[in-house]
């Protein structure tokens, strides 16, 4: 039987891939800004559920990764209504703490071996934005290819961590 945290920690990330990925292609300011919003709380909440769980597991770097993450989602919750080239700061202290986030909670076996390359191109290609604009590059969240290509490789992480939590069997 699925704890309730697990049901409410796979919601949370459902929640926020569609969201987040919703906010990135949709062309008002006030509904991106919505969605970001809604996505954002839903990701924390999934992350808090997620560091508790693999602490009482003993996956210390497991739960750190998931613990960062949530710290990185705040950063982009922080500057979300600022609008996007206001909050590019605050975004790329998110994503760099995503990027730290995934790898922490990718370097373990704790997760599949697809569901850990995944989420290494997405640190990967974060890693890259982030080093964009701190050299100069004028790049918003919803850039494209940059920050924008790594959005469905942490969608298919965030898949991947949701049947590890939901599947039969577990």
């Amino acid at each position: 039987m699925r704890s309730t945290s697990d049901i409410v920690a796979a919601t949370g990330l459902a929640i926020g891939g569609a969201f987040g990925l919703a906010g990135t292609f949709v062309g008002s300011d006030a509904l991106r800004e919505t969605l970001w919003t809604i996505d954002g709380v839903a990701l924390v909440v999934a992350t808090a559920l997620l560091t508790m769980k693999y602490q009482r597991l003993g996956n210390d770097c497991v739960a750190a990764g998931f613990l960062t993450f949530l710290a990185g989602e705040s950063l982009l919750l922080a500057g979300n209504a600022a609008g996007l080239e206001a909050s590019v700061p605050s975004y790329v202290g998110g994503i760099s703490l995503w990027a730290a986030a995934l790898v922490m909670v990718s370097a373990p076996k704790t997760f599949a071996l697809w569901m850990r390359l995944t989420a290494v191109v997405a640190a990967a290609l974060f890693v890259v934005s982030v080093g964009m604009v701190l050299w100069g590059a004028p790049l918003l969240p919803t850039s494209a290819p940059l920050p924008a290509a790594g959005y469905p490789f942490l969608v298919l992480t965030f898949i991947g961590w949701i049947w590890t939590l939901l599947r039969p069997g577990r």
